[in-house]
């Protein structure tokens, strides 16, 4: 569970910026290079580095070098992880607003 964890907030933290989260979802489009996806963004290459080194060692984005150019590629079954997490999140919360919900129906019916 542990690892688990670390790896769900190791993605977390990478989706935290609007940068990385832009470079995601412009990669979802498809593949492109670091110097196209740079283009998109107010900032210098190497600040922008910056983001792409995070999406990669969080497993989000892969990069992949030919020639002299970069290419990055959308890890999509990492952003599983996300949908993971939230799936089980939605079960717990669902499963408390049931009980909450008898609770208060019981309640009500006893009452009466």
């Amino acid at each position: 569970m542990a690892q688990y964890s670390a790896e769900i907030d190791g993605v977390f933290v990478a989706l935290a910026d609007p940068t990385r989260r832009g470079v995601i979802r412009r990669l979802g489009r498809g593949p492109t290079s670091v110097g196209e996806l740079a283009g998109e963004f107010p900032m210098t290459l190497p600040s922008f580095m910056k983001h792409v080194r995070t999406l990669e060692s969080n497993g989000l984005i892969r990069t992949v070098k030919v020639g002299r150019v970069r290419t990055c590629v959308l890890n999509r079954d990492r952003l599983s992880l996300v949908d993971d997490w939230l799936a089980e999140q939605r079960r717990t919360w669902e499963e408390r607003t049931d009980r909450l919900e008898r609770f208060v129906t019981d309640s009500l019916e006893e009452q009466a």
